[in-house]
């Protein structure tokens, strides 16, 4: 009974260290205010994330030489961009973190993404997010809260974020 009780305890605290750890490089959390930021849309042309306010908007932070953002967004454009791209309730935005306009033109060709893929070369958008680790996944309501983040890519996790916006999107048509 003793071992079983130290195994737990053990477990227990585990969990709790890696989630303490995890929280130290997140800023923001479910229930958070977007955080407000500029970015160029196109070359020489910036916007600013609350113009997108009343849209269901998903956040992609990447990079090219990742290797689980390049498992990531092939899924990303074949259940959810190619889905819901002509959704006029829904925004996505993938930033190139630390790489500009010319590694990601090429990568988008290269890859076939008819998404848009933007440069965060400053982590200016990043960084209102987190310290480290990617690809990341935030996913914004209508009225501006995070309803959802994710780190890394993990299929099982990432299919609860295909259904969530497949459902968030659904609402908005019944409506």
């Amino acid at each position: 009974m003793k071992k079983i009780f130290l195994s737990v305890f053990v477990l227990i605290i585990s969990v709790s260290v890696f989630a303490q750890s995890e929280d130290k490089d997140t800023y923001t959390k479910v229930g958070d205010e977007l955080p407000k930021f500029n970015f160029e849309i196109e070359t020489g042309k910036s916007v600013n994330i609350s113009d997108y306010k009343g849209k269901l908007i998903l956040i992609n932070l990447f990079a090219t030489w990742c290797p689980p953002c390049n498992i990531e967004l092939p899924l990303v454009q074949k259940d959810i961009w190619d889905k819901h791209k002509d959704n006029k309730n829904f925004a996505f935005f993938v930033f190139g973190r630390e790489e500009g306009w010319d590694k990601l033109i090429p990568y988008k060709a290269k890859k076939g993404f008819t998404f848009q893929i933007l440069p965060d070369l400053k982590r200016d958008v990043f960084s209102k997010f987190a310290k480290q680790s990617i690809p990341r996944n935030i996913l914004i309501d209508e009225n501006g809260k995070i309803i959802y983040q994710s780190i890394g890519y993990e299929e099982k996790e990432f299919q609860s974020l295909v259904k969530l916006i497949d459902n968030k999107l659904s609402q908005k048509i019944t409506k």
